[in-house]
């Protein structure tokens, strides 16, 4: 029995001897090397800048001595938070974006090979003006050889645009349509104003009154100079010739019924209306409309805006249509023989 007990007594001073062994066991190789690491890092020199990119989705893993050991190594080589420097540069940067650039009080300037001098105000005068913006300070603007601010625009008319900007002058009456697309292209709003209310830009404006009465107006201008063009080159000849009909009444009637049918056209229905429509034997047809200029009027538009083109136009009456409609009713619009002249 004592030896039972000396036995028993013997094994639980064995389990309290394992039991104290395992709780003053040494610490794991793993926190060894840590401190270790620890130890020589604080005697060896650390650099000043370390940048170390970790993956958001690693997780430690409980339990894992090796990887507690690596993360605390990646805690240890990660530098202090760059964020004091970017909002320091953020500033700096937005600074070197936002700084304008200075011009000099005098400005020489190139005009598509043609040369100016003017003073920086005279150049912003209406801010709304594409001048103005350019030498705002904003854009930059390109220097030739000999550090002339350059402009890749025709020179022929930029002093008129100048006169204008210093002293309000406008152009002589054989410039003002130039000048006039040059303030459209440089947005001079002032100068456009001033420009449509002399002439002959005022005359324009009432002539392009009357012809918005006739929206086929362009179609049709295009229309005579294919059909010239075509007909000369097949027949291979200097010149063409089309028919042109050009009428000033909705509704075609004889000279002498005129006094009798004055309110003809409002008298009659739709499908009355439509025995009188039909296209006459022409190259090509104008009207009807409804204002005080009348055929003559429409005709010289028509000359004229060949002339602007370049190509040279005349025209005489050659007859009416003379189409017999319904009854005693026939179409009586004049025919025009026009002759477009190519060299």
């Amino acid at each position: 029995m004592q030896q039972n007990g000396s036995s028993s007594s013997s094994g639980s001073d064995g389990c309290s001897r394992e039991r104290q062994a395992l709780s003053f066991s040494p610490l794991p190789a793993a926190t060894t090397r840590v401190r270790r690491f620890i130890q020589e890092r604080r005697t060896l020199p650390l650099p000043r800048v370390m940048v170390v990119f970790s993956a958001a989705g690693d997780t430690e893993k409980p339990g894992d001595a090796m990887s507690s050991s690596d993360s605390t190594e990646d805690d240890l080589r990660k530098p202090a938070s760059p964020t004091p420097n970017l909002a320091l540069s953020k500033p700096l940067r937005s600074s070197l974006n936002t700084q304008e650039q200075e011009f000099p009080e005098v400005i020489s300037l190139n005009v598509g090979g043609t040369y100016f001098t003017t003073r920086l105000s005279t150049l912003r005068r209406y801010e709304d003006t594409m001048l103005a913006a350019m030498f705002s300070g904003r854009h930059y603007i390109p220097r030739d050889a000999d550090g002339r601010y350059f402009i890749d625009r025709d020179g022929a008319y930029f002093g008129d645009i100048l006169n204008f900007l210093r002293e309000g002058e406008l152009p002589h009456q054989d410039r003002v349509r130039a000048v006039h697309r040059e303030a459209q292209y440089y947005s001079i709003g002032p100068l456009l104003d001033r420009l449509e209310d002399i002439q002959p830009l005022t005359g324009e404006k009432v002539r392009q009154a009357f012809l918005d009465l006739l929206p086929y107006y362009k179609d049709n201008l295009e229309r005579i100079v294919e059909i010239a063009k075509l007909r000369a080159m097949q027949k291979k000849a200097r010149f063409a010739k089309l028919k042109i009909c050009v009428y000033k009444e909705e509704m075609p009637i004889t000279p002498y019924e005129r006094p009798l049918f004055n309110s003809l056209r409002f008298e009659r229905s739709d499908s009355e209306a439509k025995l009188f429509e039909h296209h006459c034997e022409v190259d090509v047809s104008f009207g009807p409309w409804e204002a005080v200029a009348d055929v003559y009027d429409l005709l010289h538009c028509i000359v004229s805006d060949l002339a602007e083109r370049g190509i040279a136009a005349e025209q005489q009456c050659i007859g009416v249509c003379d189409k017999h409609l319904i009854n005693h009713y026939y179409c009586k619009r004049p025919i025009y023989e026009f002759k477009i002249t190519w060299w």
